[in-house]
């Protein structure tokens, strides 16, 4: 088994510190992301409104793709991760619908 230079070692270190801040804060926005969904699931499911929103979501891809492409960040990739983040969305604002 080979050793690692402690300099690289050190990189690696610092590196993977990064990540996990990133990481961490990743987790906080997103959790602030859904506070925000759930409240419109509650408006919506008030005023009988659909839990889903095609047009809006379109828009809402077409403007993260275009984020990501100025960002160096793989646009399919963007797309796809949003494309999670909405069906959830869509499956809490449901349960709201349900429950209301």
């Amino acid at each position: 088994m080979s050793t690692i230079d402690p300099s690289v070692q050190a990189e690696l270190s610092r590196l993977r510190d990064s990540i996990d801040n990133i990481d961490a804060a990743v987790v906080h926005i997103l959790a602030e992301r859904f506070k925000c969904t759930q409240q419109v699931g509650h408006l919506k499911a008030e005023h009988q409104l659909p839990p889903a929103d095609p047009s809006r979501e379109a828009e809402q891809i077409a403007r993260l793709r275009r984020l990501a492409e100025s960002a160096k960040l793989d646009p399919a990739f963007a797309e796809k991760l949003l494309n999670f983040i909405i069906a959830e969305v869509i499956r809490h604002h449901e349960t709201i619908a349900k429950s209301a």
